[in-house]
């Protein structure tokens, strides 16, 4: 018996579940191009079969598909229906433009009621309708009656975000108003840039400050407190991605991270060198322990990042929706003040 008064509930209610924590961690752990948000109801699916989602009658479902990929499997029914068994079922779907999906080449339909949507484009985000009718028999009173549920997916494309990294250094120098302290900056823009040559990536916006510290118990050093951005895309990374791109910027920010890597490790080289190499410390020189790295995110145009209405895919650029566009590599989509569109994926207001 379940506690606190309620209903004692069936091992087949039980085991549903527990199906729901184990399908929660499994997808968690092997992940997917399309993405659901997490609405009870709809854990147990993955246990169910991997990468599939069930309609609900009381509410759209939210699914997210990765640009270029193929959606989940959106099936017309919701879980606790497909347990049952469905007489003479039929199955009619409608596209975002209310148009029937019988013959589009990007959907492909079976005679089960399940939908896969093909090589996903930001413009074929939108409203998908499925309506479901059957018979139910009432044997006792010898009757048929024919029933019909509705469900809708609102499927939105999305992009992983593109990532640059601005990166923090410091160096010991002997004044702030030498001339050497720019041509020092100017020479390790060169060494950097140099280091992840063959990743494609660039250093940008390369600026330093020079300060005065004052040090208890030691002289008033002055340092360069220099700073600068790793972009991945520098000239030629679309040749890097293939034909068709289809993951390219996995690759950029792979790349990206590689490169942050890379110079990470050519600064904490300066410590060692700087201690077993050199037997007098130059004037300028490296301060142990001051890099540091800060990953910022930005989304192509024509798609933003929305934790609110987007809380499932909060991580992920998510094609803008009609009203609003995202003209340039922003983080957010822009509401359009004035007549507004009816599309996806704007990248200026009509």
């Amino acid at each position: 018996m379940a506690g606190g008064g309620g209903r004692p509930r069936s091992p087949q209610r039980a085991l549903l579940g527990m199906a729901a924590i184990v399908a929660a961690v499994v997808e968690a752990c092997w992940g997917a191009p399309g993405r659901a948000a997490p609405e009870e109801g709809q854990l147990s699916i993955g246990l169910v079969r991997k990468n599939v989602i069930y309609g609900n009658v009381r509410h759209p479902e939210n699914v997210y598909v990765k640009m270029l990929t193929n959606s989940p499997t959106l099936v017309c029914m919701d879980l606790s229906l497909s347990q049952e068994e469905i007489i003479d079922p039929k199955y009619s779907w409608t596209g975002p433009d209310g148009m029937s999906l019988e013959g589009q080449g990007y959907a492909n339909l079976t005679g089960a009621g399940e939908l896969v949507l093909q090589g996903f484009q930001a413009s074929m985000s939108g409203a998908y309708t499925c309506t479901l009718s059957h018979r139910i028999i009432e044997t006792s009173a010898q009757e048929e009656v024919d029933v019909a549920n509705t469900y809708r997916f609102m499927v939105y494309a999305y992009r992983e975000a593109d990532r640059v990294y601005q990166v923090s250094v410091r160096f010991t120098a002997k004044g702030c108003e030498l001339a050497a302290n720019a041509r020092f900056v100017e020479e390790l823009k060169k060494i950097v840039e140099n280091l992840i040559l063959d990743l494609t990536c660039r250093v940008e916006g390369l600026s330093y400050r020079c300060h005065s510290l004052e040090v208890p118990h030691r002289h008033s050093p002055s340092e360069l407190f220099v700073s600068f951005r790793v972009n991945p895309f520098a000239l030629g990374w679309e040749d890097l991605c293939g034909r068709p791109p289809r993951h390219c910027e996995d690759a950029t920010n792979r790349r990206a991270q590689q490169a942050t890597d890379r110079i990470g490790e050519f600064f904490r080289k300066q410590t060692y060198t700087l201690k077993h190499e050199f037997r007098i410390t130059p004037t300028i020189h490296y301060v142990e322990g001051s890099f540091s790295v800060t990953p910022i995110d930005s989304c192509r145009p024509g798609f933003g990042k929305n934790n609110v209405t987007h809380r499932s895919c909060a991580g992920c650029c998510v094609v803008c929706s009609p009203g609003t566009y995202s003209p340039d590599s922003a983080v957010s989509c822009r509401v359009c003040a004035g007549h507004r569109g009816a599309r996806y994926g704007a990248k200026s207001c009509p």
